[in-house]
């Protein structure tokens, strides 16, 4: 595609969401809903032909070597499906933030301030491999009343593109503007920095996928960015846990679904803890297939464990292998996660009230947990239906962002005439 036709493309994208995101501030939550609902019910009813488009997606992705876990990633399992079925069910279910006042106050002079709840406007996201971002982000974006503008990487293009038009087949049937949900219709990658350029119609970038794309777009973007680089999470076990729960939290954390940002990355073992249950730790994690990388007291626990070097405790491995620390007590593991974590998740397992609420209170992340596994970092799984992303910045938003993280405010004064003196 020509360079001129490409910026053409991508000014009407911008131009139609900015138009879009204004007009879906007339249309009711009812009817943002049904469109919701309705695509809950596409989704179910043309199964089989997203599925047929996925696999032209998945024969590409083989043909070019795509590692196990970003295939995995780009499946839409019928399992997958159904998850994306409840989301959208799960956030047409939720109260809007749109529309809500707070911090009201009545001046002596008698003008009432208060602030309200309004859409941050048309929200650009660049992601990779996960088809199912298509309808999260859609969904969440349209609920806080804001526009869409989605770019979904060249391994998905057919999932994602089959996404969109059903959900835009949703949108019309609900009677709201098409244009809400925009689908960059192409996979040249020109059509990113072009976006980035967009600071006039778009008010926010969220990026998702590997670090090298998230960096990327924080140094062209002219739009403000939120993001996360990766997840380098841990989970710390006390030399005061229950074993039975650490040994559960450690496998499930690293195991369960280890090409995710909240799969744990680093275990710390307290040097305090029993050196047989140290090694029944190890044990567990290597009898799970888990290779693991450890310095000179973690070696001590088992001859399968490997050397590791200095730059590796920042490694996010998104499969299966580990790194593993003894540390001294809970000063020795804080300083660690604040050293080498990455902001995301990081867990205690320990049965000290004290303890717990030390490491919450010293733990520089978006999420803290006590005795759970960092899987649990998700929308979903907190309750907001499905999530945007996850952020690891302190501005504007934190951990797993959902509706009211798309929402800003504005400030509202209502007077009988007042001037200033």
């Amino acid at each position: 595609m020509a360079a001129s036709e490409l910026e053409k493309i991508i000014d009407g994208i911008a131009a139609d969401a900015r138009s879009a995101s204004l007009l879906i501030q007339n249309h009711s939550t009812e009817e943002i809903n049904r469109a919701l609902l309705a695509m809950a019910g596409y989704l179910e009813s043309e199964k089989t032909t997203l599925q047929a488009e996925n696999g032209k997606d998945l024969e590409a992705g083989r043909a070019k070597g795509l590692a196990p876990a970003m295939l995995d990633r780009l499946t839409l399992s019928d399992k997958t499906i159904a998850s994306m079925v409840t989301g959208l069910k799960e956030v047409a279910a939720l109260q809007s933030p749109v529309g809500n006042l707070y911090e009201e106050r009545v001046r002596p002079n008698g003008l009432k301030i208060c602030k309200m709840r309004v859409p941050i406007g048309v929200i650009g996201i660049i992601y990779e491999a996960r088809p199912n971002v298509t309808v999260d982000a859609a969904a969440i974006c349209l609920k806080s009343r804001n526009a869409v503008i989605l770019r979904g990487g060249s391994e998905a293009f057919h999932s994602n593109n089959a996404l969109c038009t059903l959900f835009s087949r949703a949108l019309e049937e609900a009677g709201l503007p098409a244009a809400a949900l925009q689908f960059i219709p192409t996979t040249d990658r020109a059509a990113v920095e072009l976006l980035l350029c967009k600071d006039e119609q778009v008010d926010l970038i969220i990026p998702r996928g590997g670090e090298g794309l998230i960096r990327m777009v924080v140094e062209k973007s002219r739009i403000p960015v939120i993001k996360h680089y990766k997840g380098v999470c841990h989970v710390f076990v006390s030399a005061n846990a229950d074993m039975q729960k650490a040994l559960s939290i450690a496998v499930n954390a690293k195991v369960q679904r280890p090409g995710v940002c909240n799969a744990m990355e680093t275990l710390l073992l307290d040097s305090g803890l029993d050196l047989q249950k140290r090694k029944n730790i190890a044990a567990a994690l290597i009898d799970n297939g888990v290779a693991l990388f450890g310095d000179s007291e973690s070696r001590k626990l088992s001859d399968k464990i490997l050397e590791i070097d200095e730059k590796n405790w920042s490694d996010e491995y998104l499969d299966l292998r580990l790194s593993i620390a003894t540390v001294n007590g809970l000063d020795g593991a804080v300083s660690h996660i604040n050293k080498y974590g990455s902001r995301h998740t990081d867990s205690i397992v320990t049965e000290s009230p004290e303890e717990a609420d030390a490491f919450i209170a010293r733990v520089d992340s978006a999420s803290v947990m006590v005795n759970a596994s960092t899987r649990f970092s998700d929308g979903g799984e907190y309750g907001m239906g499905c999530e945007i992303g996850i952020s690891t910045d302190k501005l504007h938003s934190r951990g797993p962002m959902g509706i009211e993280d798309l929402t800003t405010y504005k400030w509202i004064v209502r007077g009988n005439g007042q001037v200033r003196g």
